[in-house]
């Protein structure tokens, strides 16, 4: 037998060596075209992040109006008109990505440029639209007339269009409005629940919606509990309020206010005349700082020194504590009161005629 060659095998080694180099190329491949992947998805997620991000620049305010039944790639591109955001394709594709393309709603917005697109989204969602509003302030103790004039110099509502509204408008949310005594003496039907305070309505807001905006003022700020305390007293709404309107034109410090209420309560117990001075300034039609005896004698269902009880309606529109001051009288046995003229605005209270006039004469000294 021949002795076995010692040369090495190479025909059965070589193939598994190739098959080897090919599966390692195979393997490279696949990690490149894992990398060009990788480097493609963060190239296109770099690209959508930064086409998300605020518009640079200096911050501008614009308005930009979104029509009713607008498309999310339509608000988009009006948003894209205004350079506030960079492209409303992302735009689009994001909010739809949120899930909020449902809550957005139409109307007129003021966005930011540099406003991040959450923001502007959240306003759209909440529909914190931009309001054309006008604020006036209406004092406490103006009556109808100095309200109508107030709001006609302002641009608000036109006078006329509002003492019409006064006098006729129909308001049939406000219980309290019906109750309102039909008297022909009566000379603003609305008057004393026009409530003091400072408003704000929407430009070109019709005198209906003006008055209904101070008559839900005047529903919030009153009591519920009040008509409680006005049933022991044999006291109706209306005339509590007319009796507020008189306490709110008589006083300026605000402690005595329940003191002259007390005031009045006694007089009216008694029977005697409110001979309160604002009814008659108020049938004058201007403030005087002094009236005259014929001034006390003017002709007038309003001049409660001619006449017993309560004027046929409110003088003025009182504020919170000349409603709460009549609701809530001082208890006293004072029939009169007189300015002291010290510069304090306030009042010398008096039982009897008697102290009265000698509170009379030291007002005059002061």
């Amino acid at each position: 037998m021949k002795p076995k060659s010692q040369m090495p095998d190479f025909q059965a080694i070589g193939p598994v060596v190739r098959r080897r180099r090919r599966g390692g190329r195979v393997l490279l491949w696949i990690a490149l075209l894992f990398l060009l992947f990788v480097l493609a998805a963060g190239g296109v997620a770099w690209y959508v992040y930064q086409q998300l991000q605020p518009v640079a620049g200096s911050p501008t305010t614009k308005n930009v109006t979104i029509p009713s039944g607008s498309s999310v790639r339509e608000i988009g591109r009006l948003l894209e008109e205004q350079v506030l955001i960079r492209n409303a394709d992302m735009f689009s594709y994001y909010v739809k990505y949120k899930g909020v393309a449902p809550q957005l709603k139409a109307g007129e917005y003021q966005f930011t440029t540099g406003q991040t697109i959450d923001a502007m989204l959240v306003a759209m969602a909440e529909g914190n639209t931009v309001v054309n509003a006008e604020r006036f302030t209406i004092p406490e103790g103006w009556n109808v007339e100095q309200i109508a004039d107030h709001l006609a110099k302002e641009g608000i509502v036109e006078k006329a269009a509002f003492l019409k509204e006064v006098n006729e408008g129909d308001f049939p949310e406000f219980p309290f409005v019906a109750a309102i005594p039909k008297t022909a003496d009566r000379k603003y039907r609305l008057e004393g629940y026009l409530f003091p305070e400072t408003y704000e309505v929407k430009k070109g807001a019709s005198a209906n919606e003006v008055v209904s905006r101070m008559l839900a003022q005047f529903q919030k700020e009153w009591k519920p509990e009040w008509n409680d305390e006005l049933k022991k007293r044999n006291l109706t709404q209306d005339e509590a309020v007319n009796l507020a309107s008189i306490v709110e034109r008589e006083v300026t410090v605000d402690k005595e206010r329940p003191i002259v209420a007390g005031v009045y309560f006694n007089r009216i117990k008694d029977k005697w005349p409110l001979q309160a001075d604002a009814t008659v300034q108020f049938i004058l039609g201007k403030q005087r700082d002094r009236l005259t005896y014929d001034d006390l004698k003017v002709k007038s269902p309003y001049n409660t020194y001619v006449n017993p009880g309560l004027p046929p309606g409110p003088i003025a529109n009182p504020g919170r504590l000349s409603l709460e001051a009549v609701v809530n009288p001082a208890k006293h046995d004072f029939f009169f009161y007189v300015t002291k003229k010290d510069g304090t605005s306030e009042h010398y209270f008096s039982k009897t005629l008697q102290e009265h006039n000698a509170n009379n004469a030291k007002s005059r000294g002061n």
